[in-house]
Parts: structure tokens; sequence; C-alpha cells
């Protein structure tokens, strides 16, 4: 797919590291590549595969190379000019494993991929670089990243199972319950939550509602309807939600460009939405 400049190329075939998505991203046009990235509710790896050209700005300054963002980060923007990167998506369970450290350490904020993996940063980096095609780049992403799945440490059940069922409910769930359902205390679940998720259940649920209602407003629809659709109270609770986690009113979120693209790069994450008549669906690309 391309969008503004952006080419956007998915895997041919699903991604088998539970938790696991991946997507490459190529800049063309002579335009550099300026994009607010919009909150969602996974852990977010990109390795540069143009060593140099991209960089990300937030309100703490400028970092470039291979970067990890936490969950629920704000005034995050990717700029740069003939960037070429491989973002990963990893669910804060899988994130645990996978990056060797808990998502609490990187809540809101954005790393280093070589402060979490040391050399192993460069090395992966190198890798990528050299595969001959983003078929190639993903399967290798993918064996790197079982590899690291397989050896890493593991949430506790109990919390691994109260975030799927936050995810699966699309953040409309009581978090007042989950405690009863996993079989835990409401103290213990919401300690061990915040510890190895990195965020509370109650705000982990606002994220996901705000990621389902932030695809059906860029699908077209009203902010009074994205939020009955997607279980706020009102147009005004999505409102503060929206600008807690985005920074901007909801018009302006429905046409940020992160979001054109986000369909495409990481099918079936989003709310499935039928878009109002004339707007069809971008293309994509695997090569």
């Amino acid at each position: 797919m391309r969008s503004g400049g952006l080419e956007v190329v998915p895997p041919a075939r699903p991604i088998r590291v539970p938790g696991t998505s991946m997507a490459g991203f190529r800049a063309r046009g002579p335009e550099p590549l300026e994009m607010r990235m919009v909150p969602h509710p996974s852990v977010t790896l990109a390795v540069e595969l143009t060593p140099g050209a991209l960089h990300v700005d937030d309100p703490t300054g400028r970092r470039r190379g291979n970067l990890v963002a936490g969950l629920a980060f704000r005034d995050l923007w990717a700029r740069g000019r003939g960037v070429e990167a491989l973002q990963v998506r990893l669910s804060p369970p899988a994130a645990y494993a996978v990056l060797g450290t808990a998502p609490a350490g990187l809540s809101g904020a954005v790393v280093a991929l070589d402060d979490l993996w040391g050399s192993d940063a460069a090395r992966v980096q190198e890798r990528l670089v050299g595969a001959g095609s983003w078929q190639e780049r993903f399967a290798l992403a993918e064996l790197l990243l079982a590899r690291r799945y397989g050896e890493g440490r593991r949430v506790h059940p109990e919390v691994a199972r109260a975030w799927e069922r936050i995810v699966r409910s699309r953040g409309r769930i009581r978090v007042e319950g989950l405690a009863a359902d996993v079989g835990w205390s409401r103290k213990r679940l919401w300690s061990r939550f915040r510890a190895q998720i990195g965020i509370s259940p109650v705000r982990a649920a606002r994220l996901v509602r705000f990621h389902d209602a932030a695809h059906r407003l860029a699908a077209g629809l009203g902010p009074a309807r994205a939020a009955a659709d997607s279980g706020y109270f009102d147009q005004s609770h999505l409102h503060r939600d929206v600008r807690a986690f985005s920074g901007v009113t909801p018009a302006a979120l429905a046409g940020e460009p992160f979001l054109a693209v986000d369909d495409v790069a990481w099918p079936g994450q989003a709310p499935p939405v039928t878009p109002p008549q004339g707007c069809g669906p971008p293309t994509s690309t695997s090569s």
C-alpha cells in the first residue's frame, strides 16, 4: 500500500510467535516522512533498514536507531527521508518475553533497542538489512523473535488472562470483576498487572477502547456514532479520551495518516467497521 509517499508491506502469512505481528515500511517520494504515531495496545519495536534515516521525537527529545516504544506513548512523531524500517508489535505479555524486560519499565517511553538487547540489536539489524526481500526479512525476524520468546520470561497466567479479556472485549469489560474472574484478590491483580503489563487494568481498558474508537473515526464515522459503537457514555467521554491519548480532537485524529495505513499493516487488530459509501479500503503489496 502507498499512502502519502509511505509504502506498507505486510507479511504474506501470519506470524507464528504468540502475541506478535510485523510489517515493513518504506518512505517514497521527494517529501520527508513526518507522521504522528497514534497510541495502540501494543509495545512497538522498530528496526532501521536505512541506518541514520529515521528519527523519533517525543516530549523528552530526539532519538535515532533501533527503538522500542512502550504502551500509551504521547506526542510521538516519526520523521526522516528515505526511511525503511521493519516494525514489530508485541502484546505486553509477548513483550515481557521477547524484550527481556517488563513493559512497566517502558510505559509511555521510547528507549534504544541496544539498551535492552545489547550487541544483539546490531546483529539483528545487520541480518535484516542483508535479506533479499521483505518476505525474507519477515521470516528471519520471526525466527529471531521465536528464539527470544522461547527463552524469555512469562507473565503470570492470571495477568495474561486479564489482558486477553480486556482486549477481547475491546475495552468494554468491567475491570472490577477481573480479579474474581482470574481467582485473585483485586489488590494482587492490580499490583501484578501494573508490574508486568506496565499500566493498570483501568488504563489498559481505556487504551484498548480508544484504539477501537480511533479506527471507527478514521473509517469515517462521526464522533457520536463512534462513541456509541465503542462503548463510551457519550461524545464528550470519547473527546476526553481522544485528547488524553493523542493530544488532538476526534476530528483531527480521524485524518491522521498513521490510521490510514494501520489496517493494512496490522490486519485484524482494528474493529470491523463498514465505512460510509465512497470510502473504499486501501490496498497493500507483499513484495
